[in-house]
């Protein structure tokens, strides 16, 4: 039996306590390389700076460290030609590529994981992973934001209603409700953004080492503002995901509610705008059929995230302090997450490039003069004449029952109407009661007048380039 002990622990590094083999549900369900393998330049970067300390100390000797720093080279250059190959035994990216070290150096392989564990070196490959992805996220949220400001500028002028509660409310231009989209985007980013802030890298399995270690150094080379000061804090939290996620989430729904609007400014009903018929899907038996799948999908794929989001939040509820293999589910809401928002990216960019609008249905559903978007106008009308607002609105109320019951637009119905609704209405009002002036009124401080919007598209291209 001691001879088999042996064995399995030459055989297996983890496993020189143990003797009999792991159960085959147990290897794989605990093996996360499939998953976490996309980490390989964060791990190998960290095991880069791990040895360079390690040297650096005299914890190993110089000349093992040059080993060690110039075998991981060896094994980056083999995952980023393609010709890395895995086996079984790889139970994640960490172990894969420590295996592959040893095979290459020999003993001085073995050496890499002095002063650390697998805790703190994926705390650190996932803190690494997030700056790259971030930035990736972000660089493409700037595209669509691109697209919609490239759309602002061809169609932005057009008037169409803007809703509420999807009833036809006042009327807008269209650059205005495109930029919304802008601005709520970047907002987006601002959750999404990470900084190399506390490295984890030291905190070993929770409780530091009692090797002479030089966390700042780590810290340094991979681009970390400092070490993280708790090593418990730095092994047991998985807060910088949510924070990502978070921001991953937000730009999702942001695109869903774009997809929504397109669905509905497509549809027959509304009738605003035509995708292309390369961003546009058929039916399989209704041949006339022209889809906005791609914005649907949006609304749907969104869901992803959030639900990715609420799974690492629901991993983390009720862990006691320390480590455990349930946070290894950590990368798969992450990568899924990420995913899904550069999979949207994508397709709300193919859309945004590829649609035109009717600048004369929008500017007749403002005109139709059932829905009374002008409404507002004439009430804002009276207050310029020193009507407080709550009998203004009292009064316009009135003035849209009686239209409704002759059938007429404000616009059209004669003075005495007015009069009767308010004695402070005089034929002055009617210079108010039109589409145009009342976007053009609109000049407030971030407001819908095309000279406002003129002044945030200018002030979008010169932030994005």
């Amino acid at each position: 039996m001691a001879a088999r002990r042996k064995r399995k622990a030459k055989g297996d590094p983890l496993r020189g306590r143990f003797t009999v083999e792991q159960h085959p549900a147990l290897v794989r369900i605990n093996r996360s390389y499939d998953v976490d393998c996309r980490m390989w330049p964060q791990d190998i970067a960290g095991s880069i700076a791990h040895a360079m300390m390690l040297g650096d100390t005299g914890i190993v000797t110089k000349a093992a460290s040059k080993r060690m720093v110039k075998g991981l080279q060896k094994v980056a250059a083999e995952f980023a030609d393609g010709s890395f190959e895995p086996r079984e035994s790889d139970e994640d990216i960490h172990m894969a590529v420590e295996r592959r070290l040893t095979e290459l150096i020999g003993p001085d392989g073995a050496r890499l994981h002095t002063a650390r564990s697998r805790n703190d070196q994926v705390a650190t490959d996932v803190r690494l992973y997030l700056a790259s992805a971030a930035e990736s996220i972000e660089l493409n949220v700037q595209q669509a934001q691109r697209a919609l400001l490239a759309l602002v500028e061809r169609d932005g002028a057009f008037v169409l209603p803007f809703y509420t509660h999807l009833q036809r409310a006042q009327p807008v231009v269209l650059g205005h409700g495109l930029l919304a989209y802008v601005e709520m985007l970047e907002r987006d980013l601002q959750s999404a953004r990470y900084e190399l802030d506390e490295c984890p890298l030291g905190a070993c399995a929770g409780a530091g080492t009692s090797l002479p270690i030089d966390r700042r150094m780590t810290a340094k080379l991979l681009g970390f503002k400092r070490p993280s000061p708790n090593s418990l804090e730095a092994v047991s939290s998985r807060n910088d995901i949510a924070r990502v996620l978070s921001g991953f989430a937000a730009i999702a729904v942001t695109l869903s509610r774009l997809g929504a609007d397109l669905v509905l400014w497509t549809s027959s009903e509304f009738g605003f705008a035509r995708l292309g018929d390369g961003v546009s899907t058929g039916s399989s038996i209704m041949p006339q059929k022209r889809n906005a799948d791609g914005a649907e999908l949006l609304r749907a794929k969104a869901t992803r995230v959030t639900g990715a989001l609420g799974r690492l939040f629901e991993v983390q509820r009720g862990l006691p302090m320390g480590y455990f293999k349930d946070l290894q589910e950590d990368k798969t809401a992450l990568f899924e997450a990420e995913d899904a928002v550069e999979e949207m990216l994508e397709i709300a960019c193919a859309m945004l490039g590829d649609i035109s609008f009717d600048a004369a249905r929008m500017r007749a559903a403002v005109e139709d003069p059932t829905g009374y978007l002008l409404a507002t106008e004439a009430a804002d009308w009276l207050v310029r004449q020193g009507v407080p607002f709550r009998e203004a609105h009292e009064a316009v109320g009135a003035l849209v029952s009686a239209a409704e019951a002759a059938g007429l637009g404000l616009e059209e119905l004669p003075l005495e109407v007015f009069r009767r609704a308010h004695r402070k209405f005089d034929e002055d009002v009617y210079k108010v009661l039109s589409a145009d002036g009342a976007v053009r009124s609109r000049r407030v401080l971030g407001g819908p007048s095309p000279a406002g919007v003129k002044r945030q598209l200018a002030r979008w291209r010169k932030k994005l380039g």
